[in-house]
């Protein structure tokens, strides 16, 4: 019995040297790679868009200032709803008086920037079934509404003291939609009456005619000269003949 065991020792030894990946940790197992995390919506960024897309400064200016355009930018990048601008062109801001802007309180002219956008997306298309469900809210809330009419392809905007048409399609890619419009919306919950448009200019001046600054030539023209001229050989030929006539009576009394 001691001679197994004095046998068996060495030849474990030798085992144990001779494979020694016997005595290594296990290999740890595969893993598979961590997904990289999804994209970022992108964003239409609006300020930007209505500094380049047109002639809208006037109204850029005073979303930005009254901060309506963080309203607009939140309701852009809600990707479930969306939002509609309509935006009126600077002309639109010039045709009326600038009292009817700097009276308004900083309430007021909130309401009004509010007024001009709806917070969903619509297409030009779906205007015609929008239009069915007239007055629409706009983002002012309340009582700040206003009519749509689908004609043909034209849309009109309607609020009580302007109907303004959609001219153009700016940008309209969902969530986002902006209309360019050629009047600025104008609710009666901020004016009771109409708000005064700014005076036309003088109208220019009408050119006169070269035909009605010439002297009219006179109807006889240079008929007179000739009428001289007939007049005066006439006389010449009535005297000649008279003395010839004066001169053959003397003749005969001799």
């Amino acid at each position: 019995m001691k001679l197994s065991v004095s046998i068996l020792t060495p030849i474990i030894f030798t085992l144990f040297i001779s494979t020694p990946t016997l005595a290594q940790a296990p290999a740890p197992m595969f893993m598979p790679p961590t997904p990289a995390p999804a994209p970022a919506p992108h964003y239409v960024n609006l300020t930007d868009l209505l500094s380049v897309a047109g002639p809208f400064s006037i109204f850029l200016d005073y979303v930005v200032k009254t901060k309506v355009i963080d309203t607009f930018q939140n309701q852009a990048n809600n990707t479930d709803e969306g939002v509609t601008l309509f935006v009126p062109k600077n002309s639109a801001f010039t045709s009326l008086k600038q009292t009817t802007f700097s009276n308004l309180t900083e309430d007021q002219l909130k309401s009004l920037l509010l007024y001009h956008g709806f917070p969903k997306y619509y297409s030009l298309a779906e205007f015609k079934n929008l239009s069915a469900l007239n007055p629409v809210s706009t983002f002012a809330g309340g009582a700040y509404t206003v009519n749509l009419t689908y004609d043909m392809g034209t849309v009109k905007v309607a609020s009580m003291w302007s109907n303004p048409n959609v001219t153009s399609s700016v940008f309209s890619t969902r969530p986002v939609a902006v209309y360019e419009v050629n009047k600025v919306l104008l609710p009666l919950q901020i004016f009771s009456t109409d708000p005064p448009l700014a005076p036309a200019p003088a109208p220019a001046p009408e050119s006169s005619k070269p035909s009605d600054l010439a002297p009219k030539a006179s109807s006889t023209g240079s008929n007179p000269k000739s009428t001289d001229s007939e007049s005066s050989a006439h006389v010449v030929s009535t005297s000649y003949l008279f003395s010839w006539a004066l001169f053959g009576g003397i003749m005969l009394m001799l």
